[in-house]
């Protein structure tokens, strides 16, 4: 007997035209957004890792190197542009774009995966321009990935990893219902007894339907 289709495996395999209509909101209203205080309006579009021009790619490049470098040079492992550039373009991976005259002013990106073996949606990255922070914006993009998760059968729960020394991030997912997650690393313990902490959190929500 042939084993049921895994449905993560079926939101990964979608063409972008289907993965819009069967994951994304019914409503339309989900592709733009107004800023509150100019009255801009910016464009949102879900483009897959492996349709990603090479000026978006460089611009969400540019905009984790303007929003987080600090962050990843003070971590353990570093700055590494080609590792995070490799993983920009993993193949299952989705972008959310926000664009304003054709230039992309933020990002999420994320994939439905397996995490312990628990189907999840994962945000890998949230990056908004200086001008786009604490306006909303963050919150919406967020909640569109509610929605993916909610459409996609059995996915348990929203995931993200965050430098423990970004507290404004840790405060913004915590106003979204992220709680530190049962798989979060704990601090190591050397064999003359010394506590090595760890410099990030695993992040997750539960998917409500």
């Amino acid at each position: 007997m042939a084993q049921p289709e895994d449905p993560i495996d079926i939101a990964n395999s979608e063409p972008l035209d289907s993965f819009v209509k069967n994951y994304m909101p019914q409503s339309s209203e989900w592709r733009s957004w107004t800023h509150p205080k100019t009255q801009v309006q910016y464009e949102i579009a879900v483009v897959p890792a492996t349709e990603l021009s090479k000026p978006d790619f460089e611009a969400c490049f540019h905009l984790i190197e303007e929003t987080s470098l600090g962050d990843y040079k003070n971590s353990k492992d570093g700055w590494k542009p080609k590792a995070k550039k490799k993983e920009m373009k993993l193949l299952d991976l989705k972008y959310l774009l926000v664009r304003s005259d054709s230039q992309v002013r933020g990002f999420v990106s994320f994939m439905p995966t397996y995490e312990d073996d628990y189907p999840v949606i994962y945000c890998y990255e949230i990056h908004l321009s200086p001008t786009l922070q604490g306006t909303g914006l963050g919150s919406v993009l967020m909640k569109h990935l509610d929605v993916v998760g909610t459409k996609i059968p059995g996915t348990s729960k929203i995931m993200l990893t965050c430098f423990l020394s970004n507290d404004k991030g840790i405060q913004f997912y915590g106003k979204l219902g992220f709680e530190k997650d049962e798989y979060s690393p704990k601090p190591r313990i050397l064999r003359n007894g010394t506590k090595v902490e760890v410099d990030y959190i695993i992040l997750s929500k539960p998917v409500f339907r």
